[in-house]
C-alpha cells in the first residue's frame, strides 16, 4: 500500500499537461490563493452566489475547495443547518441549507468557518458549497464534486488527479 510522503507525486498521479495543476502539488497544510474567474452557484434556476473574488484552499490529494465572500452570496435564501465538522487547519465549520420563497429546499448545500484558525481568519464568514448539491460553475465550466461525498472539492478541467474522497484512499 502506498503513503504519501510529502516529498513527491506518487506514482499514479494523473501527470498535468500544460494548463493544469496536480492536487499532489498543493501543500499541507493548506494554502489559500486568491481566484478572479467568476463563480456561479445555483440551485435549480436560482442563483445563490456570484463571484469574481474567490478564494481557492489548495491542499494535497484534494481539488480546490472555493470560497465565497459574504457580500457576493444571497444570504436571504440561506439557513443554518444542523450539525458541525472540524478541520484540523480551519477550525470548525457550520452548514447551510437553502430555502426558497416558494418553499423548495436544499439542506447542508454549504459551509463556513465563522471562527476559523488564525491561518484562515481571512475566510472568516465567507462560504463555500457542495457540487455535488447544486450547480457550481468556475467562468462557465461546470463543476464536477470530488469523490466520496464528504470532501467539498471542485473538479475543472484544470486540474489532474486522481483527488482522495473516493473508497480506498483514506489513507491519502
Amino acid at each position: 500500500m502506498w503513503h504519501w510522503t510529502g516529498k513527491s507525486r506518487p506514482p499514479f498521479a494523473d501527470n498535468p499537461v500544460p494548463g493544469q495543476e496536480s492536487v499532489w502539488d498543493y501543500p499541507r497544510p493548506p494554502r489559500m490563493d486568491a481566484d478572479a474567474r467568476e463563480v456561479v452557484v445555483r440551485f435549480g434556476a436560482t442563483v445563490l452566489a456570484r463571484s469574481a473574488r474567490a478564494v481557492r484552499v489548495l491542499e494535497t490529494a484534494s481539488p480546490p475547495t472555493f470560497y465565497l465572500p459574504p457580500d457576493d452570496v444571497d444570504r436571504a435564501l440561506l439557513r443554518p443547518a444542523a450539525g458541525s465538522s472540524h478541520c484540523e487547519w480551519k477550525g470548525t465549520a457550520g452548514y447551510w441549507s437553502v430555502v426558497l420563497p416558494d418553499g423548495t429546499t436544499g439542506d447542508a448545500v454549504g459551509w463556513s468557518y465563522p471562527r476559523p484558525t488564525p491561518a484562515f481568519a481571512s475566510i472568516a464568514g465567507w462560504l463555500s458549497f457542495y457540487p455535488a448539491r447544486l450547480a457550481c460553475t468556475v467562468d462557465g465550466e461546470h463543476v464536477r464534486p470530488q469523490p466520496g461525498g464528504f470532501y467539498g472539492g471542485w473538479l475543472t478541467d484544470d486540474i489532474a488527479g486522481p483527488c482522495k474522497g473516493a473508497p480506498g484512499t483514506g489513507h491519502w
